[in-house]
């Protein structure tokens, strides 16, 4: 009884032990004791740590630091009466770079003068949104005279503490990074391509034989999508408090962080030097719209270049694609290799910035009047601008093409009763088509017409080209890549029309000519192969993902397939793979398949709620002309190598068959001589029960054959005698 006297445990482990030592009585019934009114000495706890206590001493541990608070100096100096309005300011500001938490927001005051004293600490709920505050806000310009200087708390702390005799700093040896452009001299020439499903995001080796090669794989890597750059250098992911880039072939180490919270959207540069990102902040007031953050980021730094803010409404005009009414992407980059301008569309002018000053060119915009849509040529500084009709249709509607930087007109075409207007690039700039919807003469309907324009050509002429039925809808529009050729899908049934046309015609007059209609298609997009020759007409979502392999060289088809539902078709960046993918907008079948370009199924991919599939770019290839010329002529001497290397992988995958049946053959044999083996233990037993007789064996067994008549059926029939007359 001694043991227990002083209680040296507490009353529910007291159970337990009674439980496991008999030995122990204390002629104690706990269930009615009310333990609520048990009262300790003060101090005292026995050895015994509330819950309640280690919770208190783990807030206020979290809590000693102070990495989520920043000190923003520089602040106006007010009176009383102005106090509530310079936190208001303050706290929409701040605000926008993160959660501040209540009573986070302290503006200290003189207690002589009763005014503030330009200073203030904000405290937020993260230090990485503490951190965000700092590097955006700093340098904030509130007016002419008031410019914050933003800091961590922490790093005063860290500023008192440097020694007054200076130490210089250990140098560290070099170590250099990994090459980010070694998954190009991949021995076997593979594409890469990422796909993300589920919370997972996993990038793959595409095996010409044989199903991929995975090469990473990633949980959580990204909360909402990832995005290759456009040489496919980089591989970008969306956080809460920005976006980051990644490089590698296996590793995918990061490179950069950016610096956005609430990141919704990015977009690269052609030449991948710079990185645009967008987000949108609800306002304080409903009545109020949205407000808009899009950052300019330098790739290599992660420095903002530039920062530009406004409403919704700012930046809603132009563009194919967005969120909360925003068209995205807002900026839009010149053509060619050197990211020299971006513009973005305004009320009655284009915005053209220089990547050199992020300024606008000449410190002005290009004034357009009452421009609805503008694009870049994809190798040239030209801009192709659309205006609709004005001032009551009195006006014609009108696309001009304007030279940067020098705002020289090149061409303009004006257009009559036009309803909706689109503007299509061929890949290498020679040829502009601008697709027309015209009103009739009723204003009832509409009909469609091209507008082509010969870029590279003297004066730039232009084509007008009009369909055969000219009440014919448009489904769907595109150029073959670096070629001269394009394809419509014309007509307004579930099974439209597939015309392809081409630039050049047989005497070279300079003249649109068609190639071929194929009729009665069920489609309703087209997908050019990257090396143009063939295109894969597809019938997406609705059309149940029926797909044709069309060779438009030979003007013939090469294979007809389905994947059902598909709802993305993309070509690698050779031009010898296809993959289709169904995303999860069904919820049926989610994954991808992997065509040859010629039409063949390679290999079937499920994911359970798949969301992407990106081929890794490729950039533009560095051999000359001439280099490609001489490939092209001794295509055979270049493609034994990898003839050979297919056939070394037949064999391999054939020996990983032989193999597989081999081990199943031995697992067959190893379990009929297991059955064996205990059968002939039990025969003792079942000699027994048999009483005795060895009937194991067949010729030890008498066979007797016995017969049974069964009557199935019984039927009465007249028969007749003679012969009937027949009619």
């Amino acid at each position: 009884m001694a043991q227990v006297a002083g209680l040296p445990q507490a009353p529910h482990q007291l159970g337990d032990e009674l439980e496991t030592e008999d030995h122990v009585q204390l002629n104690i019934d706990f269930s009615k004791i009310n333990l609520d009114d048990i009262v300790l000495p003060p101090g005292e706890d026995f050895g015994i740590k509330s819950d309640d206590d280690e919770e208190e001493e783990e807030v206020s541990e979290f809590e000693s630091g102070f990495g989520n608070v920043i000190v923003v100096d520089r602040l106006p100096v007010v009176a009383p009466e102005k106090y509530e309005k310079l936190e208001s300011v303050v706290r929409k500001i701040f605000g926008q770079m993160g959660t501040i938490r209540e009573h986070g927001l302290i503006m200290p005051i003189d207690q002589e003068t009763q005014k503030t004293k330009g200073y203030a600490f904000i405290e937020y709920n993260t230090p990485e949104e503490a951190q965000t505050a700092r590097d955006q806000a700093d340098n904030y310009k509130l007016d002419k005279a008031h410019i914050f200087a933003v800091n961590m708390f922490d790093d005063f702390d860290k500023y008192m503490k440097v020694p007054d005799q200076y130490t210089a700093p250990e140098v560290k040896p070099y170590t250099p990074g990994e090459n980010l452009l070694t998954w190009l001299t991949d021995e076997k020439g593979r594409d890469q391509f990422v796909v993300r499903f589920g919370s997972d995001t996993e990038v793959y080796w595409n095996e010409r034989l044989g199903k991929p090669e995975p090469a990473y794989h990633r949980s959580y890597w990204t909360e909402s999508f990832v995005q290759w750059s456009p040489l496919g250098t980089y591989l970008a992911t969306i956080h809460r408090q920005g976006a980051a880039v990644w490089g590698g072939t296996t590793t995918f180490n990061r490179i950069m962080r950016f610096i956005h919270p609430q990141v919704r959207l990015i977009d690269f540069s052609p030449s991948e030097r710079f990185l645009v990102t967008y987000s949108s902040h609800e306002p304080s007031n409903p009545r109020d719209t949205q407000k808009v953050v899009l950052n300019v980021f330098d790739v290599r730094t992660g420095k903002i270049l530039r920062e530009f803010k406004g409403s919704a409404d700012d930046y809603a005009t132009g563009g194919v694609g967005g969120v909360s009414g925003v068209s995205w992407p807002v900026f839009r980059w010149a053509g060619g290799k050197d990211d020299k301008y971006f513009a973005r569309i305004g009320k009655n002018a284009i915005s053209v910035y220089e990547t050199d000053t992020m300024g606008l060119l000449d410190k002005k915009s290009v004034k357009v009047d009452n421009v609805m849509d503008f694009s870049w040529s994809p190798t040239d500084s030209i801009l192709a601008c659309f205006v609709p009709e004005g001032n009551g249709g009195n006006q014609p509607a009108r696309v001009s093409l304007v030279q940067i930087p020098s705002r020289e007109e090149l061409r303009q075409k004006n257009l009559f009763s036009v309803s909706d207007c689109k503007m299509y690039w061929q890949s290498n700039g020679d040829y502009l088509a601008v697709k027309v919807d015209r009103y009739t003469k009723t204003k009832k309907s509409t009909y469609t017409g091209f507008e082509l324009f010969r870029i590279k050509e003297r004066d730039i002429p232009i084509e007008v080209l009009e369909l055969e039925n000219k009440n014919d809808k448009i489904v769907a529009f595109a150029w073959e890549p670096k070629g001269h050729r394009f394809a419509i899908i014309h007509g307004d049934g579930p099974k439209p029309d597939v015309t392809f046309y081409s630039m050049k015609s047989p005497n070279n007059v300079g003249r649109v000519t068609k190639l071929t209609t194929l009729k009665g298609k069920q489609a309703n997009a087209l997908f050019w192969s990257p090396i143009g020759r063939f295109i894969v007409l597809a019938g997406l979502k609705a059309y149940n993902g029926q797909l044709e392999f069309y060779n438009v060289d030979e003007l013939e088809s090469m294979a007809s397939a389905d994947h059902f539902m598909a709802t993305d078709v993309d070509w690698d960046p050779t031009g010898r793979f296809v993959a289709t993918s169904v995303t999860s907008v069904h919820q049926i079948e989610n994954g991808f398949n992997m065509w040859s370009f010629s039409g063949k199924l390679l290999y079937r991919l499920p994911r359970d709620r798949f969301f992407q599939f990106l081929w890794r770019p490729r950039p533009p290839t560095l051999l000359t002309p001439e280099k490609e010329d001489e490939i092209a002529k001794n295509l055979k001497k270049y493609s034994k190598k990898y003839e050979i290397d297919d056939a070394e992988s037949s064999l391999l995958l054939s020996a990983a068959d032989m193999e597989n049946r081999r081990k199943v053959q031995d697992d067959w044999k190893a379990c009929v001589a297991e059955w064996k083996r205990l059968h002939e233990e039990e025969r003792e037993w079942r000699m027994e029960l048999r009483d005795g007789e060895p009937s194991d064996e067949e010729e030890e067994c008498e066979a007797e054959e016995v017969e049974i008549e069964e009557i199935l059926n019984i039927e009465e029939e007249p028969v007749a005698f003679g012969f009937e007359q027949l009619d």
